[in-house]
């Protein structure tokens, strides 16, 4: 696919270029700013655009970047890459698309298979969401009784975690040994404990699950 990159370190940028060449990959734009890859995107096509989040044009230059980038190009997928595993920093993310988008550990892209499968379920359409902080996230519950994630079982609380991942139904079930049916009926009881309606398609409601759980854990750290 077609894939541009803006990453202020040289030596990470180069590598990344490397790397997503050996994959097969075009690079079609490599900046070390935000300002300049939206530029050089207004002429060029891409397919993914590779972002730092704390690069020019300020502290977190890859969020306003990519703000930018989805309202030009709304079937662009975005990839957000970081030194840390941060909630807040997703919570922007998903403010700024539920579809096409992903935010991964720099630490854990290094590898051309994670790499090249990161890009191909964002160009999917795909939420891809580092499992650290998913992991991180859904199994560190308020202690506020009112949250109604602490209502989960812990099978639905490691589905959700899957879901924050954005592993599909067939996915999940891979990934726990258990039938599709059975990550039917977990979705489901997720959907019903967190008060989702059906009034909504199911892929919103998933985003909406994992937007909920998260907005119960801001101001945990």
């Amino acid at each position: 696919m077609r894939v541009a990159v803006a990453e202020d370190g040289a030596l990470f940028r180069q590598g990344l270029v490397m790397l997503l060449e050996a994959a097969g990959h075009e690079v079609v734009a490599c900046e070390a700013g935000g300002d300049p890859l939206v530029a050089q995107l207004s002429r060029i096509p891409a397919d993914v655009a590779l972002l730092d989040i704390r690069m020019p044009p300020e502290p977190d230059g890859g969020l306003v970047t990519a703000e930018k980038l989805r309202a030009a190009h709304p079937d662009m997928g975005l990839l957000f890459l970081s030194h840390y595993a941060e909630s807040h920093y997703l919570m922007r993310i998903l403010e700024i698309g539920t579809e096409g988008i992903g935010y991964r550990l720099k630490e854990k892209v290094g590898s051309v298979e994670v790499l090249s499968d990161t890009l191909t379920r964002i160009a999917a359409g795909e939420i891809v969401i580092e499992p650290e902080l998913a992991k991180r996230l859904v199994e560190r519950p308020r202690s506020d009784k009112r949250d109604l994630v602490a209502t989960l079982s812990e099978r639905e609380r490691d589905v959700l975690k899957l879901m924050a991942e954005g592993r599909s139904n067939n996915g999940i079930a891979s990934t726990l040994y258990v039938s599709g049916k059975a990550v039917e009926k977990h979705v489901a009881n997720i959907f019903d404990k967190l008060g989702l309606q059906a009034d909504t398609s199911a892929n919103h409601r998933r985003v909406l699950a994992v937007l909920q759980y998260l907005r119960s854990q801001r101001g945990d750290g």
